[in-house]
C-alpha cells in the first residue's frame, strides 16, 4: 500500500495571497496530482465552494502560536470510542464516528484505503495503523456546516471546554448529539 504525504499549510491563502491570522477559519482543499496530493488553503472570504476537481476539502482553523491545548482524552480512548461505535446505526452515532475517523486520520492513527457504494451509501475502508486492522466507516453525507458543528462540539469535549460548548447559542442538534454520544460511549462497559 502506498503512503501519501500531504504538506502542512503554509499559512497563506492560495487565492488572495494573504497570510492567515491566528485563530482564523479557512478551507483546506486537497487535489490529486498523479501519484501525489497537493494542498491549497483558502480563506473564508475567497471560498466559493469546492473546486470540481478537488479530491476532498474540509474547514480548519489556524492554531494559536503560543501553545496548543492538550486533549483530556488520549489516543487509546479515541480509538476505543471509534471501535465501540463500529456497529452503530443510529444517525447521530454514525455522524459522530465519521467525524472521529476524520480526526484519527489527521492524527495518522487511521489511513484511508478505499471507498465503495452500498445501497446508495458511501462506505470507507480505513486501516488502523497500530495493528493493521481494517475497519469500515459510513460516510453520512454531512454538509460542511454539520461537519463543522460536530467537529466543534467534539473538539470542545475532548479539550474539556465544557463552558464553551454548553453556552454556545448556536449549538445544534448534531452538536448536542455528539455530546450525548461521548457521554454514552464513555459510560458503556468495555
Amino acid at each position: 500500500m502506498k503512503e501519501y504525504d500531504i504538506a502542512r499549510g503554509a499559512g497563506v491563502c492560495t487565492v488572495t495571497g494573504r497570510t492567515l491570522a491566528e485563530g482564523e477559519e479557512f478551507y483546506v482543499v486537497v487535489f490529486e496530482d498523479g501519484e501525489t496530493f497537493q494542498r491549497r488553503d483558502i480563506c473564508v472570504e475567497a471560498w466559493t465552494g469546492p473546486p470540481a476537481d478537488a479530491f476532498c476539502f474540509f474547514r480548519s482553523r489556524v492554531a494559536p502560536r503560543e501553545q496548543k491545548k492538550r486533549l483530556l482524552i488520549d489516543d487509546e480512548a479515541l480509538l476505543a470510542f471509534f471501535t465501540r461505535l463500529e456497529s452503530e446505526t443510529e444517525p447521530v452515532r454514525v455522524q459522530f464516528r465519521f467525524v472521529l475517523a476524520l480526526i484519527l486520520m489527521r492524527k495518522r492513527l487511521l489511513k484511508y484505503e478505499s471507498s465503495k457504494m452500498r445501497d446508495g451509501v458511501e462506505i470507507w475502508t480505513v486501516l488502523l495503523t497500530r495493528d493493521q486492522s481494517r475497519h469500515t466507516v459510513v460516510n453520512p453525507g454531512l454538509s460542511d456546516d454539520q461537519i463543522e458543528g460536530v467537529s466543534r462540539e467534539l473538539t470542545a469535549i475532548l479539550h474539556g471546554d465544557t463552558a464553551a460548548h454548553l453556552t454556545d447559542e448556536a449549538s445544534s442538534a448534531g452538536e448536542a448529539g455528539a455530546r450525548a454520544v461521548v457521554e454514552a460511549v464513555a459510560h458503556e462497559p468495555s
